[in-house]
């Protein structure tokens, strides 16, 4: 499987071969049951239903459905140095690069945290609290700014 992983303020982006890429629990298969957290943690990325039949039925799922379910963010041709995936995921990358550092910090905090508090309700609380937390940035100023000025900011993490 040729896959990539790139973290930008620990945000992950799972990039695929289209031809290379192959997923399945198939433990049913074995008359077990996935274990890692297979029965846990698929349903939470595809959704119950869509989980149900994979897990049940063990078949395997390819690269284009993967993208297509929401298994990864993209499927991409390879192209003839091999790394197809990499060089998406490094233009996702780059254009975090141009993103307030901190703001990426407290929305990845928001999804994360906001999603395991279970009511939506708990998770608006976590979003408010991460809310809270770039309003004294001094990026959030120099964004302002930098929109009113008509240019690029220039963030510093602050």
């Amino acid at each position: 499987m040729m896959a990539s992983l790139v973290s930008e303020s620990a945000i992950p982006v799972l990039c695929v071969d289209t031809t290379a890429f192959k997923m399945a629990l198939s433990e049913t298969k074995l008359a077990i049951i996935p274990g890692g957290g297979g029965t846990q943690r698929l349903p939470r990325v595809v959704g119950v239903p869509k989980a149900k039949e994979l897990i049940f039925t063990g078949r395997d799922v390819y690269g284009e459905e993967a993208e297509k379910i929401g298994l990864v963010n993209y499927c991409v041709e390879q192209n003839g140095d091999g790394n197809a995936a990499f060089v998406k995921s490094m233009e996702i990358a780059t254009l975090l690069q141009d993103r307030g550092p901190v703001a990426l910090r407290m929305a990845k905090k928001a999804i994360t945290e906001g999603f395991e508090a279970g009511p939506v309700r708990a998770g608006l609380e976590v979003e408010h609290e991460a809310y809270m937390g770039v309003i004294p940035t001094t990026d959030r100023i120099e964004a302002l700014m930098a929109f009113r000025e008509k240019r690029k900011p220039n963030f510093k993490g602050e």
